[in-house]
């Protein structure tokens, strides 16, 4: 991995844990998007982005902006998405409100629901002493969802390849 990828990385998982950080109020609950409205995140990856898909191919395509200030490149027309590159090859999507799992999972949905649609997920505790979500790991053969929550709701998602979504579990990265 290049050390430009692992900076951007461990960016992107600061991000999130900075802008996850704090319990929703009781009184806040996410709103829910009609169907229609939000894009979904499946284990392929989104409408016309796939998982293992180059910087550049996206780039020639339109699906990716690298001059957009932000803390990495952007996919167009969806804002709440940071795509992460492995040896220019899309290897995870870090996704935030409204996007959602083909089963409906975003972020906010109650954990009780995220077991329900995911049964074999694994827990993943965060090392003890961080500031870090635990996560729940749902695999499907070389690909998953990591469910980053606060042992209540989810509070981001990423989907990807799995052994990469796992490695960003294990050593705490951030979409910025």
């Amino acid at each position: 991995m290049k050390l430009r990828q692992f900076g951007f990385i461990a960016a992107l998982m600061t991000a999130a844990w900075l802008s996850g950080s704090g319990a929703i109020p009781p009184d806040h609950t996410a709103a829910r998007e009609p169907a229609a409205s939000v894009a979904v995140v499946d284990l392929d990856g989104l409408a016309d982005v796939d998982f293992g898909d180059t910087e550049n191919e996206l780039t020639r395509r339109g699906k990716l902006h690298t001059d957009v200030y932000a803390c990495g490149p952007t996919l167009a027309g969806h804002e709440t998405v940071s795509p992460i590159f492995v040896d220019d090859r899309l290897v995870l999507l870090w996704v935030g409100d409204p996007v959602r799992t083909p089963e409906g999972v975003a972020t906010g949905t109650p954990l009780s629901e995220v077991h329900e649609h995911y049964p074999g997920a694994r827990l993943l505790d965060a090392p003890h002493g961080t500031y870090r979500f635990d996560g729940l790991l749902a695999r499907e053969g070389d690909r998953a969802y990591l469910f980053l929550h606060d042992g209540r709701t989810v509070r981001k998602i990423i989907a990807g390849y799995a052994a990469w979504a796992q490695r960003a579990f294990d050593e705490g990265h951030s979409p910025c």
